[in-house]
């Protein structure tokens, strides 16, 4: 997630400057070939090419608006995990004790037990954050040379997931996790099964306990509304759709545009003859104006597509996640210095 005021003029040209020279050339061939060699018969009328544009612009928008709904939807459902983990780590707290329990319990064996859910609860939003940052086929933003010569990288991407997860597992949990194909819902299923465990000791109260599985159903739901959006793409039809009605716009526009200007210059050149003959070259600013504009737009929506693929217009989910660890080990008693930071924003992107 970007966190400045707006890109800078600088960066969106950095950004699309491959596609800026690309119009760049096919402007200049237009101009040139209707320059020297006289081809005023050859255009296209404005009507047809007035149908295209709104086509495009119409599908564009589904396209952006789409898009931003994914994004909203993947950080509403990342705000209910925010939510109900706090929940998780207040009712553990407060829920495990050794008021029923059926033998004596000191209070420093409920304390390591609140530790263990609690640090399994993080493992399970670590191994979540990094399920979302696995890469899909239909995933291509962060390959793009304009993304990638950036040179920043999420902390996903810099530290491997079965490192960071075996700071908050059990050796033996971490084995069982790693075992499956799906660790965070691996980590649920453990997780489910402390909290049993604890209610036969008496450390949880049956009502209190019906609470806890509560909540890790609630975390089983936001984990698969997550998982839809990353394994669903934005249908593939309307992006095939958007790309090939854009770049036809794009080649046909010049033909309606460049006679345009041929028939302005001939119609001021008797006034003024230098700037009638020459009028054509102003053909090329506003072509490369509107070009540009259609095809960022586009490229916008495509880059927002997925939510979660680490871009600086994804949902911040690592950071999020963090968050939540710092909040749950504070509240443990835990020391400032024993926790993590929080991830750094890097060229005011925040992952």
């Amino acid at each position: 997630m970007y966190t400045g005021k707006v890109f800078n003029l600088f960066q969106m040209v950095k950004w699309t400057r491959f596609e800026t020279l690309l119009f760049l050339v096919i402007i200049l061939l237009w101009v040139l070939a209707y320059f020297f060699l006289n081809l005023e018969w050859f255009r296209i009328p404005w009507t047809p090419m007035a149908l295209i544009g709104t086509a495009v612009a119409f599908i564009i928008g589904f396209q952006n608006n789409a898009v931003y709904d994914r994004i909203w939807e993947a950080r509403k459902i990342w705000g209910g995990i925010v939510n109900t983990s706090r929940t998780f780590g207040v009712f553990v707290q407060d829920m495990v004790s050794a008021e029923h329990a059926i033998v004596s319990v000191s209070p420093d064996k409920i304390k390591e037990e609140v530790k263990i859910l609690t640090y399994r609860h993080i493992a399970w939003m670590t191994a979540l954050r990094y399920s979302m940052r696995s890469k899909k086929p239909w995933e291509t933003a962060n390959q793009h040379k304009t993304n990638t010569e950036w040179g920043i990288r999420t902390p996903e991407e810099k530290t491997a997931e079965n490192d960071v997860l075996k700071c908050y597992l059990s050796p033996q949990d971490m084995e069982y996790v790693t075992s499956k194909g799906n660790h965070q819902t691996a980590v649920l299923y453990l997780q489910s099964r402390h909290l049993r465990k604890l209610k036969e000791e008496g450390l949880i109260w049956e009502f209190s306990f019906l609470e806890l599985e509560g909540i890790v159903q609630e975390l089983f739901t936001l984990q698969g509304k997550t998982e839809r959006i990353k394994n669903f793409p934005y249908p593939r039809q309307y992006a095939t759709l958007n790309h090939y009605f854009m770049w036809l716009l794009l080649l046909l526009l010049p033909m309606a545009l460049v006679p345009q200007f041929v028939d302005i210059g001939k119609n001021i050149s008797e006034s003024y003859g230098l700037l009638g003959r020459h009028f054509i070259w102003f053909a090329i600013p506003i072509y490369m104006a509107v070009a540009w504009m259609f095809h960022t737009m586009e490229r916008i929506g495509r880059t927002g597509e997925n939510p979660f693929e680490g871009t600086a217009n994804d949902v911040p989910i690592s950071t999020i996640a963090r968050g939540i660890e710092i909040d749950l080990r504070q509240n443990l008693g835990e020391d400032q210095n024993e926790m993590p930071s929080q991830f750094p924003a890097e060229l005011g992107v925040q992952f």
